[in-house]
C-alpha cells in the first residue's frame, strides 16, 4: 500500500545534534529535476556506484533544503544556505548518511512500496516450476468382438 502524505509544507530534519535542515517536500517533480542537474550528467560510465550517489544527493539536496541551523564558517559565523554550502555539508560523512536516511530513502521506499506485487526475477518465483500434471489420455484399447 502507498501512503500518501497530501501535506506540501517544508519540514525540518535534525541531522546531527545542533544541526537540521528545512527541505521542500520530495516530490516528482523535484527527483526529476535533480536527475537532470549537469553534475549527475557530468558523471562518467566508469564512476562508482559512491560516485553517484554522493552526485545525487548533493543534486537533490540543493533542489529541496531551504534553510538550516547550525552550520557556520571557520570562524564560527552562520552563514546562509547556498548551492556550494549544501555540496560541503554533504562532503561531511555522518551529515550525508543522515540526510539519505531521513529525505532520500522516502522517496527510495515509496518506490518500492509500489512494486510490491511484482515477482522477483531472480527471487522464488523466478521460473518456478508447475506442480500439476496434465491427465493422462487412457490407453488404446483393442476392439472387442
Amino acid at each position: 500500500m502507498i501512503r500518501l502524505n497530501l501535506s506540501n509544507r517544508p519540514e525540518w530534519l535534525d541531522l546531527l545534534p545542533g544541526l537540521r535542515v528545512l527541505v521542500a517536500p520530495l516530490t516528482t517533480a523535484l527527483m526529476v529535476s535533480a536527475r537532470a542537474d549537469p553534475m549527475i550528467g557530468g558523471l562518467s560510465e566508469t564512476s562508482s556506484q559512491e560516485d553517484m550517489a554522493l552526485a545525487m544527493a548533493k543534486a537533490v539536496a540543493r533542489r529541496a533544503v531551504l534553510e538550516w541551523e547550525g552550520v557556520g564558517d571557520d570562524e564560527g559565523n552562520l552563514v546562509p544556505v547556498s548551492p556550494a554550502g549544501i555540496d560541503a555539508l554533504l562532503e561531511i560523512w555522518p551529515v550525508f548518511e543522515a540526510f539519505q536516511a531521513q529525505y532520500v530513502a522516502r522517496g527510495l521506499m515509496l518506490d518500492a512500496e509500489k512494486n510490491v506485487s511484482a515477482p522477483s526475477p531472480t527471487g522464488l518465483s523466478a521460473g518456478a516450476m508447475a506442480t500439476a500434471r496434465p491427465a493422462q489420455a487412457p490407453a488404446p484399447t483393442a476392439p472387442q468382438d
